[in-house]
């Protein structure tokens, strides 16, 4: 049987689960920040320096969370020549609800019809920005457990993200990102070493059931977002610590082990802040820091300080993103090319600044390293934990494919089309006054969508949702959706079981069907 163990497997634990492939998808279209200062008559500076960030994707009335998550998933299965026969498991993590009983996970299952698979786990995971991070968790779990079949798991982070008029919209974003999960990856998950934090609190939420947009304390998220990075880097330490001295090792962990470190960004200047806030945390933990010489040269007056008491001190702040600049230039500044070119994705945030990684080294100096990542979800929720990269660096590697998938990125990046503030601001208002119209076929163009992209084609006046599929050749009538159309294969991953149907690298696609999220 496709995906089927062999009872003499039974008892073994899969070796390196991890992500194998990763896919992300952002809009084709953004603002630039520096115009937006101007348009919203703020200081100049006020979003490109004060928030660090240069452009910001939005979507139209054409796009919505089912769309994005139909693209990045068909994206990631095509260009890994993949069979939907070999998913075992699908799970969205997403805050954008447009539906408060169906899933974003039952709709992209009509990828799945052709393939006659019905047979897939997951659901939708919904807190905040974490929800992404939770659906990942769920896909290692299940690949290490008693229920694996031997297929893989497909995890999809993705989100819209628009604010009211007024200082948090140029924090907004949107995009979606797709990981296949399973055994043999290139990118490995540290078992055993997740530092968790989860506590009540009313920092961002949605309680408006009618209306994209949140409510937000921006003061009391930075609280939030600060004290779950003290707590969580505590515990992942603590979790380390314990694991050293079982094999022996006598060493204190410290920011210097992670080769890269990337966090949830909800805007790039606080991401630079949370890398000097890890090294506040190393400096005040150290029984004997040495503020002569080194990295913590200077710091000697900030020896006594109690962290929960530094939130909002910019001495302290000042000092320790002056002590830790190279250290961010070295593990996390690559890590912020689709935060600062793209904005806030909420679930997929924190994924796309580990893309931004990938697509910017080569696998010699990836190989073997440890990548640490911070998620955070407002709420709140919010886990520390690490991969460790595969050592295997070697060209047509798993490493090499999963490389080689992402070193567009920043040509993707740059091939986006480029709208004025006033159209921005258009375009956030159609939304406002469509979102949850019933009877509604969108204004967007469509033409203006990458090729490849689903959209929106029209809302019934059950609220029933129907799309389409951009062609990904220009040459062909835009309104056709393709559901396995002509792509340019660009690797080939195996699959877990070693029967298990594939894709084959054809040249020729069906006939173009749309689909839609009510009946078929």
């Amino acid at each position: 049987m496709p995906g089927s163990v062999p009872a003499s497997g039974e008892a073994t634990w899969p070796k390196d689960v991890g992500i194998i492939a990763m896919e992300i998808y952002f809009p084709s279209q953004y603002v630039d920040q520096a115009e937006l200062e101007q348009f919203d008559g703020v200081s100049a500076g006020k979003y490109t320096v004060g928030l660090g960030q240069a452009r910001m994707g939005f979507c139209s009335d054409r796009e919505d969370i089912n769309s994005l998550c139909l693209t990045v998933v068909q994206r990631l299965m095509e260009r890994n020549c993949l069979s939907y026969d070999s998913v075992g498991r699908l799970e969205v993590g997403t805050e954008t609800i447009i539906d408060k009983s169906k899933s974003v996970k039952t709709v992209i299952m009509q990828l799945f019809e052709e393939s006659g698979n019905t047979d897939v786990e997951g659901i939708d995971t919904t807190n905040a920005c974490y929800g992404g991070t939770a659906a990942l968790f769920n896909a290692v779990n299940w690949v290490e457990s008693s229920s694996w079949d031997g297929r893989y798991a497909v995890v999809v982070a993705g989100d819209i993200a628009v604010y009211a008029t007024g200082g948090a919209r140029p924090t907004g974003g949107a995009g979606a990102v797709a990981m296949l999960v399973g055994p043999n990856a290139p990118l490995v998950f540290d078992r055993g070493l997740r530092g968790t934090h989860m506590q009540h609190a009313y920092d961002f939420y949605k309680p408006d059931m009618v209306s994209e947009y949140p409510v937000v304390d921006g003061k009391l998220s930075i609280e939030c977002y600060l004290s779950a990075l003290d707590r969580c880097y505590s515990v992942y330490r603590n979790k380390i610590h314990a694991q050293w001295q079982r094999e022996g090792v006598e060493k204190r962990f410290s920011l210097e082990d992670f080769g890269y470190m990337v966090f949830h960004s909800p805007y790039c200047k606080l991401v630079q802040k949370s890398l000097a806030r890890l090294m506040l945390n190393d400096f005040l933990s150290h029984p004997n820091p040495n503020t002569e010489t080194g990295p913590f040269s200077g710091l000697e007056a900030f020896r006594e300080i109690k962290p929960e008491e530094t939130y909002f001190d910019r001495d302290v702040e000042k000092a320790f993103m002056k002590a830790s600049t190279q250290l961010f230039e070295d593990k996390t500044k690559a890590s912020l090319l689709v935060s600062n070119q793209n904005g806030n994705m909420y679930t997929p945030s924190v994924y796309g600044c580990l893309a931004s990684v990938l697509a910017q080294y080569t696998s010699e100096q990836l190989a073997g390293q440890r990548i640490g990542l911070f998620s955070y979800g407002s709420g709140f929720a919010a886990t520390l934990y690490s991969l460790r990269v595969s050592q295997d660096s070697n060209p047509g590697s798993v490493l090499d494919k999963l490389l080689s998938s992402l070193c567009d990125l920043k040509a993707r990046l740059d091939s986006r089309r480029k709208v004025s503030p006033a159209v921005f601001a258009e375009n956030m208002k159609l939304r406002e006054e469509t979102h949850h119209l019933a009877n509604y076929i969108p204004q967007g163009s469509v033409d203006e969508l990458f090729p490849g992209t689903w959209y929106l084609s029209r809302v019934d006046e059950k609220h029933r949702r129907e799309y389409a599929r951009r062609s990904l050749n220009d040459d062909l009538p835009l309104e056709a959706g393709r559901v396995n159309s002509t792509t340019t294969i660009e690797q080939h991953i195996p699959s877990p079981a070693k029967k298990m149907p594939r894709i084959p690298g054809t040249t020729g696609g069906p006939e173009a069907v749309a689909i839609s999220n009510g009946d078929h």
